[in-house]
């Protein structure tokens, strides 16, 4: 009972040790429960079906003494009790009513309602109750386990990689963040491209972010998401460091409206999203094609084998790993078409890593994503635009 940090961390040894777990945490994120494999069930299922309870929440006004005589009549008989919260969430009177009754087989106690408790406590003196002292953050390990983590939250903030513990970022648990993190990735780039679409850059004011999961929407948080593609969309324009803590204030800062939709697929919730769609109104594109039949510049990816692609520009599909950076040529389809853009680039000793066409139908218009690891210089970008068939080209970095 409590799905913070510590609750999470005693889930997953239970879990370890073959237990069904369930939690009860009326703030807990289902996305957080379910990276661990956790059920969360209400207050009163939990202490109806629980064989082990151990407690992990703060002492307020809400949970000062929530097991009390009626929560311990609704238990099983012999279930064993865990308290390393607050001494003042039990009702010891009736905590010891309930081991003398055998309700409460055993219980293991580092909190008390006095601190220390008096030496001629009843729930002391129990002999079903094994307590220890409230002093484990004191020990060594306690202490030398703070500095390394802290340590590492400082290492891994100033090489620029998402934090769980940034207390004014969007709290995000780290079994949820390595989960997301491609996505996040997939959707700072997307991001990216879009805002590198838009002729001039600037006057971007209403982006939609759209996601397609088949999670329920209380399942996916997209706090990260949203902010990362902020950064994806300022960024590339402006000298401004978007992180995750100013992104909302920096998008509102330029009058920059964000809106997001998630759609509701079917099949497995077990992959956070399908796919990230972004999509920029009220622009004119240096790239027609990235215009789709909405209107809008439009750019969709999703997550391949852990690494982002982008699989939709406007309304052509296409399949390019969003790595180094990209080429799109708007051409007639027709044979050839693929060497002969390939062959400039070899001349020019630029390495491609991925290349995708995307088409309406045969012998008709179609667009090629090119994926290339070095930037062309101006010469190599305009003998792309000389081919005859080309009839708009673009490039863009990531």
């Amino acid at each position: 009972m409590g799905f913070g940090k510590v609750g999470s961390e005693v889930a997953r040894r239970a879990k370890g040790l073959g237990m069904l777990v369930i939690a009860h945490d009326p703030y807990a994120p289902a996305d957080c429960a379910r990276a661990i494999g956790v059920e969360l069930v209400s207050f009163d299922d939990t202490i109806a079906t629980a064989d082990f309870i151990s407690l992990h929440m703060p002492l307020t006004s809400a949970t000062s003494k929530i097991l009390n005589d009626q929560t311990f009549s609704k238990m099983k008989k012999g279930v064993r009790i865990v308290n390393v919260a607050r001494g003042g969430v039990i009702d010891e009177e009736a905590f010891v009513k309930a081991l003398d009754a055998g309700i409460v087989a055993q219980a293991a106690l580092d909190v008390f309602t006095e601190e220390p408790p008096p030496k001629d406590s009843k729930l002391i003196l129990h002999d079903s109750v094994t307590v220890t002292p409230h002093l484990g953050a004191s020990t060594m390990e306690a202490q030398e386990g703070v500095a390394i983590e802290v340590a590492e939250a400082v290492v891994g903030a100033l090489r620029g990689e998402l934090a769980a513990t940034a207390v004014n970022a969007p709290m995000v648990p780290a079994e949820v963040l390595t989960e997301l993190k491609p996505f996040v990735e997939l959707a700072e780039k997307l991001g990216r491209l879009a805002v590198q679409l838009v002729a001039g850059g600037s006057g971007v004011k209403s982006v939609k972010v759209t996601y397609a999961s088949a999670r329920a929407p209380d399942d996916l948080d997209t706090r990260l998401l949203r902010a990362m593609t902020t950064k994806g969309l300022i960024e590339p324009i402006s000298s401004v460091f978007v992180n995750l803590v100013n992104a909302d204030f920096t998008a509102k800062q330029r009058g920059l409206r964000i809106s997001e939709e998630r759609i509701i697929l079917d099949g497995s919730p077990e992959s956070p999203l399908k796919s990230i769609q972004v999509q920029i109104a009220n622009v004119e594109s240096k790239f027609a094609s990235a215009i789709s039949e909405s209107g809008d510049i439009t750019v969709e990816g999703r997550v391949k084998d852990g690494i982002p692609h982008l699989t939709k520009v406007g309304s052509f599909e296409v399949d390019v790993s969003l790595e180094g950076s990209i080429i799109f040529c708007r051409q007639v389809d027709q044979p050839g078409m693929i060497g002969k853009v390939g062959t400039i680039l070899a001349e020019e000793n630029i390495n491609v890593s991925f290349m995708s066409v995307g088409r309406i139908a045969p012998r008709k218009q179609a667009v090629m994503a090119i994926g290339v690891d070095e930037q062309p210089n101006k010469e190599c970008l305009k003998r792309i635009g000389e081919i005859s068939a080309i009839e708009e080209f673009v490039f863009l970095k990531l």
